[in-house]
């Protein structure tokens, strides 16, 4: 557990870097060049790596493979997650130049959201190791539930609206297109919302249900809360600029979710593993630990969620390149909300 002045200054840099974010790449709205976003993302995933081998600096190599292991498997269960992303913002409609800032908002609020699901996942596994049973039967039923579906990339991605979104519909009338950047306007005699509103809470909440395997499956990589938690905001720091660079290959990554699959299940197993050897269940084993028991090294892990999702992509981009077909794109399957011009003024 790093010291609370190490946890002011992490937070104080991640938020610093979030409002650089919003406030300088995405104060003017425009349409980011592909050209551009690529450097950002390079910029992001760079910074994570040197992040990552700080530790081996200031901590021990151990724990900046922990973090590497972590930050790959989050990154790209977030690429995965770039797919449900594109439909809402296909189903709402969002105009392009708008994209960028409700892509950040809707990442920011999901951070926040993952902060207490990181702190309730630690107290829960420091209290209670069985746990770990939990927690790994659950990361296999979903490898199996990903790898049967075969994932968003094959045209299956649909979004209703969730419980947040029609409570927001129930609380205040909608408007009938975005009125620039407003969130909140004031027509015809009373408060309304505009769409980017019900679009920021799309992301965020559906970033939530992501979250349900995303921080179990990298508590399953390592159990330092300040790891789990740099993994995740660096991971999701550079999402909004990731979106704009994959944009055009998602529809290409038909092996990305079978990669997924693997991985979870394989970061399943390892905590099974994991809870049996430092198991305390009366009706295991007596209460006694299985100490004969093999559990996967942070480096085996490490190799293991590199070599397979390296795998994943360079297979699905070189049979994408062979087959030359027209991959479906999920956005077909959307028809966007009606919109009045996005320059509209209120």
């Amino acid at each position: 557990m790093e010291s609370p002045l190490v946890w002011t200054i992490t937070l104080a840099v991640i938020v610093g870097m979030f409002a650089f974010d919003f406030f300088v790449v995405v104060g003017r709205p425009h349409v980011p060049s592909f050209k551009e976003s690529m450097w950002w993302s390079v910029f992001y995933i760079g910074i994570s790596l040197l992040f990552g081998a700080s530790f081996w600096w200031w901590s021990t190599p151990d724990k900046g493979a922990e973090f590497l292991a972590g930050y790959v498997t989050e990154k790209s269960l977030s690429v995965d997650n770039l797919f449900v992303f594109l439909v809402i913002l296909t189903r709402f409609a969002v105009p392009p130049k708008l994209r960028e800032r409700v892509l950040l908002i809707g990442i920011a609020l999901a951070l926040v959201f993952r902060g207490f699901f990181i702190a309730a996942g630690a107290a829960a596994l420091n209290a209670f190791h069985w746990v770990f049973f939990l927690f790994g039967l659950f990361l296999i039923y979903t490898a199996i539930m990903v790898g049967r579906e075969g994932g968003a990339e094959e045209g299956e991605t649909e979004y209703k609206e969730n419980a947040f979104i029609r409570a927001v519909r129930r609380a205040m009338p909608v408007t009938d297109g975005y009125r620039g950047t407003h969130m909140l306007v004031h027509e015809h005699g009373k408060r309304m919302v505009t769409p980017l509103l019900l679009v920021v809470v799309a992301l965020g909440s559906t970033d939530v249900m992501f979250a349900l395997d995303s921080i179990p499956a990298i508590f399953g990589l390592t159990q330092d809360p300040y790891i789990v938690f740099t993994a995740n905001a660096l991971a999701l720091l550079g999402l909004r600029q990731l979106f704009f660079v994959v944009d055009g290959l998602l529809s290409r990554l038909i092996y990305l979710s079978y990669g997924l699959a693997v991985v979870l299940g394989f970061i399943g197993v390892k905590m099974i593993l994991e809870a049996l050897h430092g198991n305390t269940l009366p009706f295991l084993n007596d209460g006694q630990p299985f100490e004969s028991v093999p559990v996967p090294s942070t480096w085996v892990s490490l190799g293991v969620i590199v070599g397979v999702l390296g795998t994943a992509a360079i297979a699905s981009l070189i049979v994408s390149r062979r087959t030359g077909e027209h991959l479906h794109d999920p956005r077909e399957d959307v028809e966007p909300e009606p919109r009045t011009d996005e320059n509209e003024q209120v």
